[in-house]
């Protein structure tokens, strides 16, 4: 099963929201911007980015998935950028018996 007949030709980032009852919603970017989403198998990505905010290079052809190669590095930084800004943003705020 593939859902990506929305998604044009090309090479992405894709980065798996979830996967559930063997079906991944993935998100889909090209150059840092959002371009689309898709419910594909997820037995078509690779065994070890079956988890939520796995982060592949895929190329997309008529309307299949040609390739998707996980990128454990690119994963794992994005991970720590989005933790760091949620620590950041979720410390208490100065108090004006603070100054």
């Amino acid at each position: 099963m593939t859902d990506l007949d929305e998604v044009a030709d090309g090479e992405y980032t894709a980065v798996v929201d979830s996967i559930d009852n063997g079906l991944a919603t993935v998100f889909f970017e090209q150059d840092g911007t959002e371009i689309g989403h898709a419910v594909i198998d997820a037995a078509e990505l690779p065994e070890d980015g079956h988890h939520a905010d796995a982060i592949m290079s895929v190329t997309v052809e008529s309307g299949e998935l040609a390739t998707a190669d996980y990128k454990p590095e690119t994963t794992a930084t994005r991970k720590d950028a989005s933790q760091s800004r949620f620590d950041r943003l979720s410390s208490r705020l100065p108090s004006a018996e603070d100054s």
